[in-house]
């Protein structure tokens, strides 16, 4: 069995920057721990795999541990290949996911992805995070899945080093940490080691819980991103109502196959 593999930089319009995504286009799923392992091969923070019915696909996506209800720069990958790769002669595509529908229009260079905002509630600082950012937020959130810390300069941000082991320790799938930019709208950084990346070099669904955020404080609804990883990643991001729409550029840099090997034949 062979299947098609695509690495594509997400959110970057330049190669070896931004968020790199595995993506399987399929045309059935596969088993469920048999995709578990391309993506643990693969060794990215997600592999998206989608399988076309019509006009609509279906997306998943797999860290190298775990499956997750939702993968920006992954879904970004996906669409695109589909529109690239898969010759989709429209500009807007449609996936159905864990999270519900998603859409991606495509506007020139610009991906543009249409998701749910991710409401966020202001909690006390959970016992041990402060302790593994190596830093006390000024206010902390909690959404769906993930943390929110906000600090308050961007320098902050930068200088961060956590300690990753007792980050793992923190019941979420990931902590965001943000404060105002020196050159955008809002800065971010991404830790999961919980679910098998300590740092994402960009989150697209951790947008939805920050641009409900910062349009609330910064008292706009279009607003430009940079999340601060070694890799870099440029977002824009709007708040229309209860969705989010996060724009952003890709690049590919890697077309092969997967070659699955009957058991019969390992060895020959």
């Amino acid at each position: 069995m062979a299947l098609r593999l695509y690495q594509i930089d997400a959110f970057t319009p330049e190669l070896f920057r931004g968020n790199p995504a595995g993506v399987c286009p399929l045309e059935a799923w596969l088993p469920d721990d048999l995709m578990q392992k391309i993506a643990m091969e693969n060794n990215l923070a997600e592999t998206a795999f989608y399988v076309r019915t019509g006009d609509r696909f279906r997306i998943r996506w797999f860290t190298p541990a775990v499956e997750v209800d939702l993968c920006g720069h992954a879904t970004l990958a996906a669409a695109y290949v589909i529109f690239n790769y898969d010759r989709y002669p429209g500009t807007e595509i449609e996936l159905d996911s864990r999270s519900g529908v998603l859409r991606v229009r495509r506007a020139g260079d610009f991906l543009i992805l249409d998701f749910p905002a991710d409401p966020i509630r202001p909690i006390a600082d959970p016992a041990g995070l402060s302790e593994a950012l190596g830093a006390r937020p000024r206010e902390v959130y909690r959404g769906k899945t993930d943390y929110l810390a906000v600090f308050g300069t961007q320098t902050e941000i930068e200088a961060m080093k956590p300690d990753f082991r007792k980050l793992a320790e923190v019941e979420a799938r990931g902590v965001i940490v943000t404060a105002p930019g020196d050159e955008v709208d809002f800065v971010s950084r991404f830790f999961g080691p919980r679910v098998g990346i300590d740092e994402d070099p960009v989150t697209g669904s951790a947008h939805t819980s920050l641009a409900p955020y910062w349009a609330a404080k910064l008292g706009k609804t279009e607003m430009r991103a940079f999340q601060l990883s070694k890799r870099g990643g440029c977002l824009r991001v709007r708040l229309n109502g209860d969705r989010v729409e996060i724009s952003g550029q890709a690049r590919a840099y890697l077309e092969g196959r997967i070659i699955l090997f009957p058991e019969t034949e390992i060895g020959k």
